[in-house]
């Protein structure tokens, strides 16, 4: 009777310890990093003004709150903007946005479109 008392506690723990590890796990960064480059020289941009905005061409409604959008950044010297979505993206949540990127320079304008992938660094380059 006492070995029946015994293995029935140890399994309630072993079930409670496993429910609370799996249902805390911290959320990764959803990071999306635009690469600006010169299509005449293939150099990067430093400097430039890039603009995320909700897609609303998607086929989808935006799931994103749309105070969060546009989002501006700057291209740094290594010709990159990055943008962190983690306000975007809610755990269990299947996709987080398609985004249209916007990049205006003293080089040149251009446009892109980025799928954003759930805790990745999504990256994608804009030719201007």
């Amino acid at each position: 009777m006492r070995l029946n008392k015994l293995f029935f506690i140890a399994s309630a723990l072993l079930i409670l310890v496993a429910t609370t590890a799996t249902s805390c796990r911290k959320k990764a960064d959803t990071i999306v990093k635009v690469i600006i480059i010169d299509a005449e020289t293939n150099a990067i941009v430093a400097g430039a003004s890039v603009i995320l905005e909700a897609n609303p061409s998607s086929g989808q409604p935006p799931k994103e709150p749309s105070e969060l959008f546009p989002m501006e950044s700057t291209s740094n010297s290594s010709g990159e903007a990055v943008f962190n979505l983690n306000e975007v993206y809610q755990l269990g949540q299947a996709g987080v946005a398609i985004l249209d990127i916007v990049v205006t320079s003293s080089s040149g304008n251009g446009v892109g479109v980025v799928k954003v992938e759930q805790e990745e660094t999504t990256t994608e380059s804009v030719f201007i």
